[in-house]
């Protein structure tokens, strides 16, 4: 080497210098690529995301070969500028030469590259995959030995291959994963609806039915003109159809079967009992996502909720399950809209019936959601007595006083902000 002319021994070194910053850039690429999209890529048959998705499924392979290959030009770069250095500065060219080839080394093959690569990881890491691949191949016996080596020093302390983690993600992890990273990509109202799917496995048909008290139906025992006000004024498609009360429960009724001969003034008792489906009823407690596929499979759009004891407790609909998803999209009967009013003075008058996840969902609230499911439940429990008139107290950072009561049950809360 001592007999190659400084010219030469210059671009050679230059040379060293490109490669360690071609391994340096093509490990930080390949580890910042986004994995989701790099199968997405490599699943529409991009072939640099293929190599590239290749090497990361084998990551003791590709780090082995990289820092095999930037290594290996490293020393042979400090030796060749050594060489240099000695020839230009006699002995004092050592230190020269290594204070020099450091700061080289760590700016143009180290931290230039790294930032570059880390900045556009795609750009770097699949045009790499080209080169890394077949090199892999060419030197494999050599990092073979080498993972063997790092394994046999790993083991004492429990670390083995094949034992790395998953790309699987938690709940939690995917909604932060809609909140961050679709800002740029998914609108606002499409993010919410995401994360929404992802919250419903949380709910319960508890949280989102009518209770008992609240359930609009018809009543057979009645006189039939008053059945027939009841079809003609009911605000509600589907009703649910009972005898003297919901316990004597009859059926679930369609008002669009009827509506021809209702019309027609042609409906009478015998074609009313003949549009009335048979009562659907599901087990108190059932998961949102499990009762939105019976609904589904069983293709019904309505549900009786009963208890433990077959007593029912209130009644929900395929409309309360989506609008978990996609918020108030309907006023059918307007009742939920009536549930929650704000007031000129920005403090809101809340139905005792309002549930506490629809609340903390259109409001933003932090209500706790482990307990009971309406606002009448929620202030009971909070109470662990029946409030005798006006009476105030705080949950979390809302200030709730009951306005209306009836009896044991109440109706109208006003709640504004404990810190105004």
């Amino acid at each position: 080497m001592s007999e190659l002319p400084l010219s030469a021994l210059f671009a050679l070194l230059g040379l060293l210098i490109v490669l360690s910053a071609f391994f340096s850039s093509s490990e930080t690429g390949l580890v910042a690529l986004n994995r989701y999209r790099l199968r997405h890529q490599a699943d529409g048959g991009h072939r640099g995301a293929r190599l590239a998705q290749a090497l990361l499924g084998q990551p003791d392979r590709m780090f082995g070969l990289i820092l095999l290959g930037n290594n290996l030009v490293n020393i042979l770069a400090a030796s060749i500028g050594t060489v240099i250095a000695i020839r230009l500065f006699g002995e004092a060219g050592i230190w020269i030469s290594t204070l020099v080839l450091t700061a080289v080394v760590l700016i143009f093959a180290e931290l230039a590259p790294k930032t570059v690569a880390a900045l556009h990881p795609d750009r770097i890491a699949y045009p790499a995959s080209y080169i890394l691949t077949p090199l892999l191949k060419l030197l494999y016996p050599v990092v073979w030995v080498i993972n063997l080596a790092a394994s046999g020093l790993l083991r004492p302390f429990g670390i083995r291959r094949g034992t790395g983690h998953s790309d699987a993600l938690s709940r939690e992890e995917l909604r932060s994963l809609v909140k961050e990273g679709g800002g740029r990509h998914i609108s606002m109202d499409h993010q919410q609806m995401l994360i929404n799917i992802l919250d419903l496995e949380h709910g319960r048909v508890d949280d989102v039915m009518v209770p008992r008290q609240d359930i609009v139906g018809l009543d057979l025992d009645a006189d039939w003109d008053e059945i027939v006000q009841t079809l003609t004024q009911s605000l509600f498609t589907r009703l649910p159809v009972w005898r003297g009360d919901l316990d004597n429960i009859v059926g679930l009724l369609h008002i669009r079967t009827v509506v021809t001969q209702l019309a027609q003034n042609r409906l009478d008792m015998a074609s009313l009992m003949r549009a009335i489906r048979k009562p659907y009823f599901i087990p108190e407690g059932t998961a949102l996502t499990q009762q939105l596929l019976e609904f589904q499979s069983r293709e019904r759009r309505m549900g009786l909720v009963v208890d433990e004891y077959g007593d029912i407790q209130g009644l929900v609909t395929l409309d309360d399950i989506l609008e978990e998803i996609v918020g108030e999209y309907t006023t059918e009967g307007g009742s939920r809209q009536r549930r929650v009013r704000q007031q000129e003075n920005g403090t809101w008058i809340i139905d005792g019936a309002a549930t506490v996840r629809m609340l903390n969902r259109r409001l933003d609230w932090d209500l706790p959601t482990s307990g009971a499911k309406t606002i009448n439940g929620l202030l009971l429990e909070e109470l662990e007595s029946i409030p005798e008139g006006r009476t105030s107290l705080r949950i979390g950072e809302q200030l709730f006083t009951i306005v209306d009561l009836d009896g044991s049950r109440i109706r109208k809360v006003m709640v504004r902000s404990a810190e105004d």
